[in-house]
C-alpha cells in the first residue's frame, strides 16, 4: 500500500488551485473596459441620440394639432391626425398629385441615371479610344462647379427648347427628367467606373474567346457583377430627385406639375402663418418610400459604396 506525504498532498492541491483559477476568466475593472470598448458605447449612444431628436421633433409636430412649431416644443404634448387630414384633404395643395409626381420623376431619373452611367463607365473601364482620358478628368472637373451657378442657363435653354418641342420644356416633367439626367451623369459615371474597374478583365477575354461581344459581356455578365453599385447609384439617384428643389422650382410652374419638395414649400413661404404641421405631415409621408427603398437596398450599400475604392 503506498503512502503519500502531507507535503505531496498540499502540493498537487496547489497545483489543482492554480489550475482552477487559471482557467476562470478575470473580471476587469471598469475603468479598463471603458477605456477598451466602453467609450464606443457612449459615443454610439449619443450618436444616436442626436440623430434621432430631429426625427422625433418632426414625427411630434407632425401630430400637434395647432399647426406651429412654438406648440411643439414639449414633445407629443398633444396628439391628433388634423394635420395629416388637412394636407390630404386640401384642394389647393394636391399632396396626392405631388406625391405622384415625386414617384414618377425619380424612378424614371434614378432607372435611367443607373443605365446611361453603367454603359459609359462600361466604356471608360473596358474600351481605350481618343480622349478617354481627357473625357475622365473633364468629368471630375465639371463636379467641381455647384449646380446652382446653372439654373439661367437651364431655364433659358428649356424655354427656348419648349418653343420648338413643348413635350420637353418648361413645366414638363419630360424636360425636368433630361436636366437631371444631364447633371448626374458625370459623378455617377466616375463613381461606377472605379467599380468596374474592380471586375477582373479575364472575365471579358475568356467571354470573347467563346464568342460574345461587347454588348452581350455588359448585360448578361458585367452587370450582375457590379448589381452593389448599380443599387447605390439608383438609390442615391432617387434620394437627390426627391429632395431636390432649385430646378424643379424654375422648371415647374403648375401647381398640379410640381413636386413634393415644391409643393410643400408653399405651406411655409407666408411669414404671417405658416403651416408646419401640415409642412411635418407631408415630410414624414414623403420619407416613406425612401425609407423603403434603402432597407430594401441595404445589403448592396456597403459593399458598392467601398469597393470602388480598392482600384482607380
Amino acid at each position: 500500500m503506498s503512502t503519500t506525504s502531507p507535503t505531496t498532498e498540499r502540493s498537487a492541491a496547489t497545483r489543482s488551485t492554480d489550475g482552477v483559477q487559471s482557467l476562470a476568466p478575470r473580471r476587469r475593472s471598469f475603468g479598463a473596459w471603458f477605456a477598451d470598448t466602453g467609450w464606443r458605447h457612449l459615443v454610439a449612444i449619443v450618436v444616436s441620440a442626436f440623430a434621432l431628436f430631429p426625427l422625433l421633433y418632426v414625427i411630434s409636430a407632425s401630430l400637434n394639432p395647432k399647426g406651429t412649431l412654438t406648440g411643439s416644443n414639449q414633445l407629443f404634448s398633444a396628439i391628433g391626425i388634423d394635420s395629416y387630414v388637412r394636407i390630404l384633404s386640401d384642394p389647393q395643395n394636391p399632396y396626392g398629385t405631388w406625391f405622384l409626381n415625386t414617384l414618377l420623376i425619380a424612378v424614371v431619373t434614378g432607372a435611367v441615371t443607373v443605365f446611361i452611367g453603367a454603359c459609359a463607365a462600361y466604356a471608360f473601364s473596358r474600351m481605350r479610344f481618343a480622349g478617354r482620358r481627357v473625357g475622365l478628368v473633364t468629368i471630375v472637373v465639371v463636379q467641381m462647379f455647384p449646380q446652382l451657378l446653372a439654373v439661367v442657363a437651364i431655364f433659358l435653354l428649356m424655354s427656348t427648347l419648349g418653343d420648338w418641342f413643348p413635350a420637353i420644356g418648361l413645366n414638363t416633367h419630360t424636360g425636368l427628367i433630361l436636366v437631371y439626367l444631364g447633371g448626374a451623369l458625370g459623378v455617377n459615371t466616375y463613381l461606377m467606373y472605379g467599380f468596374f474597374n474592380t471586375i477582373p478583365k479575364e472575365i471579358d477575354e475568356a467571354a470573347r474567346i467563346d464568342g460574345a461581344g461587347h454588348a452581350r459581356i455588359f448585360f448578361t455578365i458585367i452587370l450582375r457583377l457590379v448589381a452593389p453599385i448599380l443599387a447605390v447609384v439608383g438609390l442615391l439617384s432617387f434620394i437627390g430627385t426627391v429632395n431636390e428643389y432649385v430646378i424643379a422650382s424654375v422648371m415647374l410652374v403648375d401647381v398640379d406639375q410640381q413636386t413634393l419638395v415644391v409643393g410643400l414649400t408653399k405651406l411655409v413661404a407666408n411669414p404671417r402663418y405658416a403651416d408646419w404641421s401640415a409642412f411635418s405631415a407631408g415630410a414624414v409621408m414623403a420619407a416613406i418610400p425612401v425609407m423603403i427603398l434603402f432597407l430594401f437596398l441595404q445589403k448592396y450599400i456597403v459593399g458598392g459604396l467601398t469597393a470602388g475604392a480598392t482600384k482607380g
